[in-house]
């Protein structure tokens, strides 16, 4: 189906149009949610969100144009960015009630969960050094995959800006990556100078000095 076609069957309601068009891009808007809020569970409010909001401004959608991937990925962004809003407020409102009582947590999360959750952390701890801004135009262009234009649209600014963000963002991220390599660096470090300065230990069953030369076989017995 061409992609002006698809427009103008979204902007006329179609519901089988829209339905295709969910098939088609639910994934890549989870994972750009997934990456933009660090919380599985939170992107799956945002996808939810995100084409709740398409539906009901279909209206809006120009009627000739290429594929709406990068307008949908435009609305996550900013459902994206109200719900990291909404955390900040939660939080603030949750640091000032008493301490709660702690409970044994029983849920067992699968393997694959629990490493997507890792990934998401490591992600989540680079994205969150850097600017709203310049954040979310590196999810949309190098995770999401979307050039200079589809971005400017999905964020509603110019090219110019687009690449000016992406231009500041590659640099913090050199600079972090390079902390990051240095204090790896001076760790290991550390711990190979530590490691000779101890004295080695004799081992169990091991005998030391003379005695280790008197118990060794002589020539004439070993034949």
């Amino acid at each position: 189906m061409e992609d002006n076609e698809v427009r103008e069957r979204i902007r006329a309601g179609d519901r089988e149009a829209f339905g295709d068009l969910y098939d088609r891009y639910a994934r890549t808007v989870h994972q750009h949610a997934a990456r933009l809020t660090g919380d599985l569970s939170a992107a799956e409010d945002v996808m939810s969100e995100t084409f709740l909001a398409a539906w009901r401004t279909r209206e809006q959608v120009r009627a000739e144009g290429g594929p709406l991937g990068p307008w949908l990925l435009g609305i996550a962004t900013n459902k994206a960015r109200n719900h990291r809003r909404g955390v900040g407020r939660r939080l603030a409102f949750l640091a000032r009630q008493p301490k709660p009582e702690e409970t044994a947590d029983f849920a067992e999360a699968s393997a694959e969960r629990l490493d997507h959750q890792r990934e998401l952390a490591a992600v989540r701890a680079v994205l969150d050094r850097l600017r709203g801004p310049e954040r979310e135009v590196l999810a949309l262009c190098v995770w999401a995959g979307l050039d200079y234009a589809e971005t400017a649209d999905a964020l509603g600014v110019p090219v110019g800006t687009v690449r000016s963000r992406l231009s500041r963002a590659r640099k913090r991220l050199r600079a972090l990556t390079g902390e990051r390599l240095a204090q790896e660096a001076r760790v290991a470090r550390e711990a190979r100078e530590a490691q000779e300065t101890r004295e080695p230990g004799r081992g169990r069953g091991e005998v030391g000095g003379r005695a280790a030369i008197v118990a060794l076989p002589s020539e004439r017995g070993s034949r």
